[in-house]
Formats: structure tokens, sequence, C-alpha cells
């Protein structure tokens, strides 16, 4: 094997592993984001039952 084939195979070899982190990072990131909206929402959730409670005691009073 020339220098050349070695030099290429190194080349090949690193260019799949750069695709994999990528591909894996691109994984993480999108479960960090689903995980993120999940509590967006509960959160919004969270806010919306206060603000119907409190218009509720508003009328009860």
């Amino acid at each position: 094997m020339g220098m050349k084939d070695q030099f290429k195979d190194k080349a090949d070899q690193l260019k799949e592993q750069a695709r994999q982190a990528a591909g894996k990072a691109k994984d993480e990131a999108s479960e960090r984001a689903s995980q993120g909206r999940g509590r967006s929402e509960e959160d919004t959730r969270r806010a919306q039952q206060e603000a119907q409670d409190r218009r509720n005691q508003d009328y009860d009073a």
C-alpha cells in the first residue's frame, strides 16, 4: 500500500467520523429541542390554568 492510499484511507476515515459526529450532534439537538418544547407547553398550560383560576375567583367574589 502506497502513501497515497494511506492518506486517502485516513481522509475517508476522518470524513466518516465527522459525518457520524454531525449526525449525533443533530440528534442530540433535536432531543433537547423536543424536551424544551414539552416544558414550554407545560408552562403555557400552567399559566393558562392560573389565569382561569384568577378569573374564577374574581367572578366568585
